[in-house]
């Protein structure tokens, strides 16, 4: 599972650190779980972030690996959430499409996008990473987006508590 965490100040974003969760020493599932819990809140502890974006779980043809997906997922998503995070989901589709124009680009496509947003040089050893760091650009694009509050009203009188501001008297 990897994770990655970007530091955005105005229009401008860049890394702070991106990984993978060493998981494979641990052969039980549960105990994974409990090294994801661990591990997802000492990064927040750390790092102090205002929000938390996770990429949603695409559908394989293996359920057994789905499921230990989807817990993992859960977990993190569980963790972050008693931190007090916003959580956003975004579709690997989504992530694609925001960070390189193409939803349909592949990994290496990704990864070369990254590079140039973020002026990397030297290459993780896992793609895992770097999809987590495209999920956290894509949320960062997503939400510096001068639209992006407005999509989230459900109708005019939770749009007018939302903006205030806009009012007219």
């Amino acid at each position: 599972m990897g994770y990655g965490l970007i530091l955005a100040e105005g229009k401008k974003v860049s890394l702070i650190e991106m990984d993978v969760l060493k998981l494979s020493k641990q052969k039980d599932h549960y105990e994974r779980l409990q090294l994801i819990h661990s591990s997802v809140g000492d990064l927040i502890k750390t790092h102090k972030p205002d929000c938390f974006a996770i990429e949603a779980p695409f559908f394989g043809k293996n359920v057994q690996s789905m499921l230990k997906l989807g817990r993992a997922q859960g977990v993190a998503i569980a963790t972050a959430m008693h931190a007090g995070l916003p959580v956003t989901e975004y579709s690997p589709k989504k992530v694609k499409q925001s960070v390189t124009g193409n939803g349909n680009a592949d990994k290496e496509q990704v990864w070369l996008m990254l590079q140039r947003i973020l002026k990397l040089t030297s290459r993780p050893d896992y793609f895992d990473a770097t999809d987590a760091l495209a999920v956290a650009v894509c949320h960062f694009y997503q939400e510096s987006n001068p639209l992006a509050g407005l999509t989230k009203s459900k109708g005019w009188e939770q749009f007018l508590q939302q903006h205030p501001e806009r009012i007219v008297r």
